[in-house]
């Protein structure tokens, strides 16, 4: 036998024994390695620009001046509110601008991953034909920055209570509740995340300032701040079928039990049609996963389509200078 035809049979037997599925990185196993590698990859771009305490002090001033400022705000407005009318008031616009740190941060996660790797690094060509998938991969890099702003979110929980005077009694949390709401408004917000990144995957200039500019949308229409029976019907409707709204309502009712509720009331959509002043824990929980489920999928399909067209046009590996 020559020396070609034993280099082609050599060839030829290594090539029956190659399985293209492993270079697709589509296992559960795959997919899970994937996952924790982006987390990781995540944080380290997160925070590896400093050193730990300067990051640490970096994650919780932003949300520590805005319950300063709303604080303020509070105080100047509601000068003229009786004691326990303040308190309420105070304590409804602390608990929800201390959540809207790790909401923020989960929503501009994935978006602000894409533009980073795309812009900043020029990288993303090289992450998207890599074995693992891009879309897990954009989940991990957003649930990083979402465990940096949850620790803000618990920070001004903690510097609200001991500084501020928010009530908050742990013998009354509805741990439970607590833990429900939290671990299920995760999906939801990393999904809007996501569907960020599918529009910034297509757009050029200005897409730096895109997730706030939806972020604040979102400030409007969630109850975050102030209840939603303040807001026109139709912009009321768009808030109760906003999976955020429903996980700003279900933490806030397993913080504060006797607490004011974002949703229903007098002059609302929710009391108009259910009779109830306000949905209770099973209803919260109900609504987040319908809203949760539908913005998940819609999401995940939208961002599906964007990749796509982006990988037929070219724009994976296009810097446009944004």
């Amino acid at each position: 036998m020559s020396a070609v035809t034993r280099e082609r049979s050599r060839f030829d037997r290594g090539r029956t024994t190659f399985d293209p599925a492993r270079t697709e990185g589509a296992g559960l196993a795959d997919t899970t390695r994937t996952l924790r590698t982006a987390l990781f990859l995540g944080w380290r771009v997160e925070a590896n620009w400093t050193d730990p305490i300067l990051f640490v002090i970096y994650t919780v001033v932003k949300p520590i001046a805005s319950l300063l400022l709303l604080v303020m705000m509070i105080q100047i407005i509601g000068a003229g509110a009786t004691g326990s009318s303040n308190d309420t008031i105070r304590t409804f616009v602390v608990l929800g601008s201390a959540l809207w740190a790790m909401l923020v941060a989960g929503i501009a996660g994935p978006a602000w991953s894409v533009l980073e790797d795309r812009e900043r690094y020029r990288m993303l060509k090289y992450l998207y034909v890599s074995p693992a998938t891009f879309l897990v991969l954009l989940v991990g890099r957003g649930g990083a920055r979402l465990a940096a702003g949850a620790m803000g979110t618990l920070v001004a929980l903690v510097f609200a209570t001991i500084v501020l005077g928010l009530r908050i009694d742990l013998a009354t949390v509805n741990w439970p509740l607590l833990v429900i709401s939290v671990t299920l408004g995760v999906v939801p917000i990393l999904a809007i995340g996501v569907l960020l990144a599918a529009i910034c995957l297509q757009t050029r200039q200005e897409s730096w300032s895109y997730p706030d500019a939806f972020a604040g949308a979102l400030f409007l229409v969630t109850g975050v701040v102030f209840p939603l029976a303040v807001l026109p019907d139709p912009i009321e409707v768009l808030g109760l079928i906003n999976p955020v709204t429903w996980w700003v309502a279900g933490v806030r009712l397993a913080v504060l039990p006797d607490g004011p509720s974002s949703i229903g009331g007098e002059g609302s959509v929710w009391t108009a049609v259910t009779g109830s002043a306000a949905p209770d824990a099973t209803t919260i929980i109900l609504a987040l996963c319908v809203t949760g489920a539908l913005a998940t999928l819609a999401a995940t399909a939208i961002f599906r389509s964007s990749e796509r067209h982006a990988r037929e046009l070219g724009l994976l590996d296009r810097t446009t200078g944004s």
